[in-house]
């Protein structure tokens, strides 16, 4: 019989927001090419019966959830996971943010691999009862799952606390090699190719967007800074980074469109990355492999993910410095860029990731009879 699994954590494929999507897809569609049976649990809005599709050889089951926001993913996790124990096929589930659920699967004795993602709980943006249900819950991942996967060594670190190192898989996020790709997205955006540099983030303040705001607008640069993601006007942070911007910083708004955002990375002259928390970030992994120069805060998650191919800061004045004597060294930047690529290759290629994961998911297969 040929190996299964299903997959539990996510909204569905095809992959429409990043993340574990894409991570859900390619996995999906990589393991059906190598012979596998795959299912993925699919959140759907509104109600209706439970049904199944197949999508390019991937069985999906389709979760119909009345319920919006963390209240519709409590909901789905919950039905999806009953359904998996029921099947008794090895599952992989990606995040913890549910994993007290995974009770069910370990009460009917159904492998179950989990990839543990960040550390929720240390964000700064959740309250005192989401921080401890998160912590909760990665407390229970840790527990209840069969195995788990880490995707950056600190986060391996971090899980010893509650396992031993025998149970814990590092396999970081992959991202693909962007080489040719057309100039007119950025165009239609009023970006000049290589004239603008890309910040892709939530905003939010442990992503030191507003540090990074300000150290670009400290003098006139030249270039632009590209800001994505969704700013609202009646959110205090929000409204701080659009104060503190200067004339060049250009917020785009939330882009979900794949190949524009992977043209602006393409073309982007370097992609600043403030985030604190987390593992492998994919926004990281996918500017190296976008060959971008990278200003990264500086702490031991973006260390490791980018290690030369970056130049760090921990603050707002000293993110100002390194703007300068980069966009000042075209060298440098050159150099970056290289390096960049060199990261990419070495640790981050899809191919290597998936490999990974099959051969990891391969040792929770049933025998054969």
């Amino acid at each position: 019989m040929s190996p299964a699994l299903r997959i539990l954590g996510t909204r569905g494929v095809p992959a429409a927001h990043g993340g574990f999507e894409t991570f859900a897809e390619r996995l999906a569609l990589h393991l059906v090419a190598r012979g596998w049976r795959v299912t993925v649990y699919c959140q759907q809005d509104g109600t209706g019966p439970v049904h199944e599709d197949v999508w390019q050889g991937v069985q999906r089951v389709h979760i119909p959830v009345a319920a919006s926001g963390p209240k519709g993913t409590i909901v789905f996790d919950w039905i999806a996971t009953r359904h998996a124990a029921r099947a008794g096929e090895p599952c992989l589930t990606l995040g913890y943010n549910t994993a007290v659920f995974c009770a069910l699967l370990r009460l009917a004795r159904v492998p179950n691999v989990i990839n543990m993602d960040g550390i929720e709980w240390r964000r700064d943006k959740w309250g005192a009862v989401a921080k401890a249900w998160f912590w909760l819950n990665e407390l229970a991942g840790a527990r209840l799952g069969d195995h788990l996967v880490a995707d950056h060594p600190q986060i391996a670190r971090h899980l010893q606390r509650w396992v031993g190192a025998a149970r814990i898989t590092t396999i970081p996020y992959g991202a693909d090699r962007l080489d040719a790709l057309p100039e007119a997205p950025v165009r239609a955006l009023g970006l000049e190719p290589g004239r603008y540099a890309t910040l892709i983030a939530r905003p939010e303040p442990e992503n030191s967007v507003l540090e990074a705001v300000q150290a670009w607008s400290r003098r006139p640069r030249g270039v632009a800074l590209a800001v994505l993601g969704h700013y609202r006007d009646d959110h205090p942070y929000h409204r701080a980074v659009r104060a503190a911007a200067g004339p060049e910083v250009r917020f785009l708004g939330a882009i979900y469109e794949p190949a524009v955002v992977q043209a602006l990375r393409r073309h982007g002259l370097l992609y600043v990355h403030g985030h604190r928390v987390g593992g492998t970030n994919p926004s990281l992994v996918e500017a190296l492999g976008a060959g971008n120069a990278v200003v990264a805060h500086d702490n031991a998650f973006n260390r490791w993910v980018a290690e030369g191919a970056a130049r760090y800061f921990g603050s707002a004045d000293e993110a100002a410095r390194v703007f300068d004597e980069l966009l000042a060294d075209p060298a440098a930047l050159h150099t970056l860029q290289a390096a960049a690529r060199a990261r990419h290759a070495a640790v981050f290629e899809w191919a290597d990731v998936l490999a990974a994961y099959e051969a990891m998911l391969r040792r929770w297969q049933p025998p054969a009879r």
